[in-house]
């Protein structure tokens, strides 16, 4: 059970930072290139980099190369299905 929570809490804090979580959500509706990332987050390029590189090492997300674009996309389905939740809970009009 310890290791369990242990990979539980390291999971919830990858995506406990705000930028992680939106190009997670972004994410959610299917792979997108950095560049999309950067204009739909309004960020600079090192900033979406420099998250994108921590969910690749979490193994929360994949990415593969097409000429000079890279493009992600969600590779653990607990990311999906947590996003979901997430969505659900704070981002849904009742």
């Amino acid at each position: 059970m310890t290791e369990r929570a242990t990979a539980a809490a390291a999971f919830l804090k990858a995506l406990s930072h705000e930028g992680r979580l939106m190009i997670l959500c972004h994410l959610s509706s299917g792979e997108k290139s950095v560049t999309e990332l950067e204009r739909l987050l309004d960020q600079r390029q090192a900033a979406v980099s420099q998250q994108l590189a921590r969910l690749r090492l979490e193994g929360l997300v994949a990415c593969r190369r097409e000429g000079k674009a890279i493009f992600y996309s969600i590779q653990d389905p607990k990311v999906s299905r947590t996003i979901a939740l997430v969505y659900d809970m704070f981002c849904r009009e009742v």
